[in-house]
């Protein structure tokens, strides 16, 4: 359940913007070997978070609208997955009968422990830091 697929082609879109100023979809999609239907869903998404910007005409394209210091991991994965749990028990809506509240799993407990480890060093992170 970690990292899909789609928020790690996302990092590789912030990756090319964070060589360059305006990079155009076909580009982005040659430099990092990305299906052009998954760029544009991936940069629809980002555009509409706040994190890159659009620009139309011939040398239109997309370009970082933060800097990388103000972007994190987890709010890539909070924008094209919304969530990242490392167990789907610890999904809101999971219904565990070996997690009741008159006698808490000590597994359930330990997972929750190391979701909110992950949740706070991928949050403390800028991409700053790894490109």
């Amino acid at each position: 359940m970690l990292i899909t697929r789609e928020v790690d082609y996302a990092v590789r879109v912030l990756r090319v913007l964070a060589d360059e100023s305006t990079v155009s979809v076909r580009e982005i999609c040659k430099k990092e070997d990305i299906s052009m239907s998954i760029a544009y869903k991936i940069t629809r998404k980002m555009e509409k978070a706040g994190i890159i910007q659009s620009y139309r005409g011939t040398n239109g394209g997309y370009a970082l609208k933060k800097s990388l210091d103000e972007i994190s991991l987890y709010d890539v994965i909070e924008v094209v997955d919304k969530e990242m749990l490392i167990t789907e028990c610890l999904q809101h809506s999971y219904d565990c009968s070996r997690n009741p509240e008159s006698a808490p799993c000590k597994v359930h407990q330990e997972f929750c422990r190391l979701q909110k480890l992950l949740t706070d060093e991928i949050k403390n992170r800028p991409l700053s830091a790894i490109f």
